[in-house]
């Protein structure tokens, strides 16, 4: 058991950007506790704002340009799990690679739930950014029990009409959770001299069908032409290749960072 002036150090030294290991080797406490004190103390002691979804006449969610981005990343790489009673995380696992989506995701979790504690739980090779909430459910309901592929994911009207405001937010969250933007090469013979010629293209790869129908319908949207490429016999592939698309890709999207 520790006493409340430990676990209130402990979140201050988090609120200060240091890490949950540094802290729980400074302090002496496990990583595991700091992280429900944060669920169950820290929204204790803040004022905080009402859910924008359980209010009488529900509305959108705070900043929707933000929260079209993390839709993108918890349908890719995202999940939502019941911690402590009616506290919620919210974890979206990024690559180590890519600190810059690091960034943008713990970003976008906290202008949608400014009020709520966000940190970064270090794994091997990628980081685990974790959101507490008791009303990530309802801003998510998508959530459910089970893989994605394995169960209909299908966006509320609200949800619907902040993508359709928004859908390049939306797509740069795909592609950070679960695409690329790569090179490819192909060689050519000119007045008998083999040249090579690289080229861009974007790749989206999910195994949930909805979830590359709602990528592709984005793309429908801002006018970028696609294709799917199946791996064996599943279509799990969905590429961007066409110079005049790869353009628009790279000027909203571009390549993970």
């Amino acid at each position: 058991m520790y006493d409340m002036g430990t676990r209130k150090r402990a979140l201050a030294l988090v609120a200060q950007g240091r890490s949950l290991n540094s802290v729980s080797k400074e302090l002496g406490v496990s990583r595991f506790a700091i992280r429900s004190w944060q669920a169950r103390i820290e929204p204790l002691r803040r004022t905080g704002r009402p859910c924008p979804r359980c209010q009488d006449t529900p509305g959108p969610p705070e900043s929707p340009a933000a929260y079209a981005y993390l839709l993108g990343l918890y349908l890719g790489d995202g999940c939502i799990s019941l911690h402590l009673r009616e506290v919620y995380f919210m974890r979206i696992v990024l690559d180590n690679a890519w600190p810059g989506v690091i960034d943008e995701c713990e970003a976008a979790m906290r202008s949608v739930r400014p009020n709520n504690s966000v940190c970064r739980v270090k794994k091997q090779g990628c980081v685990a950014v974790t959101g507490s909430s008791k009303h990530w459910p309802c801003l998510f309901p998508q959530h459910g029990p089970g893989k994605k592929h394995d169960r209909t994911i299908a966006l509320e009207p609200w949800q619907q009409a902040i993508i359709d405001a928004h859908p390049w937010e939306f797509i740069r969250g795909l592609i950070h959770s679960d695409g690329c933007r790569i090179t490819n090469w192909t060689t050519r013979l000119v007045a008998g001299e083999r040249k090579r010629y690289e080229y861009p293209r974007y790749f989206f790869s999910n195994k949930s069908d909805d979830i590359r129908k709602l990528f592709t319908n984005a793309l429908d949207r801002v006018g970028v032409e696609w294709t799917t490429l199946a791996r064996g016999s599943d279509p799990f592939n969905i590429s961007v290749a066409r110079k005049a698309s790869v353009a628009l890709m790279d000027t909203h999207v571009g390549p993970k960072h």
